[in-house]
């Protein structure tokens, strides 16, 4: 059940007076260290599968005496096993932890107010609404976004990821066991490539408009959004 504090005013011994704010444990120090975990990895394979799709110029010499393509994709797959893992685990902590943690794997389409609530906030993006509403986890406009930008976006990227990363381990590799079947639906390879390149540009749009959501709603909407990610606590500044 979610704790809501709500205290008056508070006097120190000098006088001063504090406000105390309404704050809910919202997010779990798990899903905090897997948020800021995989946010690193995925700017890591950002930068990396740019520079792969856009190589750099050819660098002077023998190519015996450079491995910068090598030391790109190394990084490149290191950062993808990374982000894999930490989705299993996401998955995980989904089922185990709070209600708070399994927002971003579905949707409840079949709830009236759920929509009520997208309209609401899209007309609050838009600025055509006065006041925000406040919710303790995501609003339902963000955790539309969250499932269908972030969470099938990001399994597309896994999948597609270890299924190319097959061709180079092999028919023996355990990527192709689990991963080969993505080459029985695009038998073209630089199909799955561009696929993949685009599933990048995805995620690219994703962080945009998430980083930009979450300093404005911090400002504007009176909730602590980016500090919630830290302390896993949210702070509501007006007490209405």
């Amino acid at each position: 059940m979610t704790e809501l504090t709500q205290i008056g005013d508070i006097s120190d011994s000098h006088g001063a007076t504090a406000i105390a704010r309404p704050t809910v444990y919202v997010y779990e120090a798990p899903v905090r260290l897997w948020h800021w975990v995989n946010a690193a990895a995925i700017l890591v394979l950002i930068v990396t599968g740019y520079l792969i799709a856009s190589p750099l110029p050819s660098l002077s010499g023998e190519a015996s005496a450079h491995f910068q393509m090598g030391y790109i994709r190394f990084i490149h797959f290191t950062a993808g096993q990374i982000m894999a893992i930490g989705f299993l685990f996401r998955v995980y902590w989904g089922f185990v932890g709070n209600t708070h943690a399994r927002q971003i794997f579905h949707v409840p389409v079949w709830r009236r107010s759920f929509w009520r609530g997208v309209l609401h906030e899209i007309r609050w993006y838009s600025f055509l609404e006065k006041s925000p509403k406040q919710y303790v986890g995501h609003n339902p406009l963000a955790q539309t976004a969250m499932f269908f930008l972030y969470t099938l976006t990001a399994l597309f990227m896994i999948v597609t990821g270890f299924a190319l990363y097959s061709e180079g381990e092999g028919a023996a590799s355990w990527q192709h066991a689990l991963f080969g079947w993505v080459f029985s639906i695009w038998p073209n390879s630089q199909e799955v490539h561009t696929l993949h390149h685009l599933g990048m540009w995805v995620l690219v749009t994703f962080i945009v408009v998430h980083i930009y959501a979450a300093i404005r709603e911090d400002i504007m909407s009176r909730q602590s959004i980016i500090s919630s990610m830290i302390s896993g606590e949210r702070q509501f500044r007006d007490g209405d």
